[in-house]
């Protein structure tokens, strides 16, 4: 059982190795952290930042690490989430919509297109979310 375990994790570190290299992970976390940063200068934009940190980091190292909601997430992530989507969230989907149906067009693209499919829901409503290790 251990064995199997072990073999997992392999397969997810050599994924997100190619993930990072081919797969456009390094670009993605290098745009979102633009984007943070920028996020950051503005100040009242902080909380975007912070969303588009966790973004560059999900983006980073997609396999293995899921998605979940955020305890004690409140009406004002909510509210913030409504503003991101009308602003840059429903592009950004779009984008890693885009990009996962392409990368799905060959069988070597899959995983890639799937890991591109993983990142929508964390794109269009980042706030009041949390990235953790998968089941």
């Amino acid at each position: 059982m251990a064995r199997s375990g072990h073999h997992g994790f392999m397969i997810r570190f050599l994924l997100n190795v190619l993930w990072l290299i081919f797969g456009g992970g390094l670009v993605l976390a290098v745009g979102y952290g633009i984007a943070a940063l920028i996020c950051f200068v503005l100040v009242v934009t902080i909380p975007f930042g912070v969303a588009s940190l966790r973004l560059a980091s999900y983006s980073l190292w997609p396999f293995g690490r899921t998605l979940v909601p955020k305890p004690g997430a409140g009406v004002a992530s909510g509210i913030a989430n409504v503003i991101w989507v009308l602003l840059a969230g429903w592009w950004l989907a779009l984008t890693h919509i885009v990009a996962g149906v392409s990368l799905c067009l060959t069988i070597i693209g899959i995983p890639f297109g799937v890991a591109n499919f993983k990142l929508v829901p964390a794109a269009i409503w980042p706030l009041g979310q949390e990235v953790v290790p998968a089941p």
